[in-house]
C-alpha cells in the first residue's frame, strides 16, 4: 500500500473514532471491539519501511516511543471516557473535555517524534503511526470494556476524571 494510501486510511480511522467519542453509545463486552486494531496492525507491519534501512536502531526507537505514546494516550483516553448504567441496565460511554486533552496531547507529542526523526534524517513511513493508532484503540478497547464488565447496577455512577459531574454528597456519604 502506498504512503498516500495509508495516510488516507488513518485520517479515515481517526475522524471517526473522533466524531463517534463525543456522542453517548451503548457499549456491549461481547462485541468484537479488537477487531480494527487489529486489522491496522497487520497493514502497518506489511509494510516494508516500517524501519529505516539505514537507521535501524534509532528509528525501532522512534517507533517504540510512538508505540508508548499510543498505548498512554489509549489509556488516558479511557480512563477520562464517562461510563455510566442507565436504568435499563444499557453500559452507556462518552468521552469528556478531557478526553479531547488526551487526544491533543497524543497528537503534540507524534508530531514531536516526527519531527525529531525528521531531524536525525530518518526516513518516517505512515506504518510506524498506523501501530501507534492501533495501540491506542486496542488499549482504549480493553480498558473500556473492562471498565464496562465492571458497572454492576443502575444506581452506581463511574466518573471519568474532567467530566464534571462528581458525585453530589449525599452518593459520597
Amino acid at each position: 500500500m502506498s504512503g498516500l494510501v495509508n495516510a488516507l486510511v488513518i485520517v479515515a480511522v481517526v475522524g471517526a473514532v473522533i466524531v463517534r467519542q463525543f456522542r453517548a453509545r451503548a457499549i456491549t463486552t461481547d462485541r468484537r471491539w479488537w477487531l480494527v486494531p487489529v486489522i491496522l496492525t497487520v497493514v502497518a507491519l506489511r509494510e516494508p519501511g516500517i524501519l529505516d534501512t539505514h537507521h535501524r536502531v534509532e528509528s525501532a526507537v522512534l517507533l517504540a516511543v510512538e508505540l508508548l505514546i499510543g498505548l498512554a494516550t489509549g489509556a488516558g483516553w479511557a480512563l477520562t471516557t464517562r461510563v455510566w448504567t442507565a436504568t435499563d441496565g444499557v453500559v452507556w460511554t462518552k468521552s469528556t473535555r478531557a478526553s479531547g486533552a488526551v487526544w491533543v496531547g497524543g497528537i503534540a507529542l507524534r508530531a514531536a517524534v516526527f519531527g525529531l526523526g525528521a531531524w536525525l534524517g530518518l526516513h518516517q513511513d505512515s506504518a510506524g503511526l498506523m501501530l501507534g493508532l492501533a495501540g491506542t484503540l486496542l488499549v482504549r478497547g480493553a480498558i473500556l470494556v473492562r471498565r464496562a464488565q465492571s458497572e454492576g447496577t443502575a444506581s452506581r455512577h463511574a466518573t471519568a476524571y474532567g467530566d464534571g459531574k462528581g458525585l453530589a454528597w449525599k452518593e459520597s456519604v
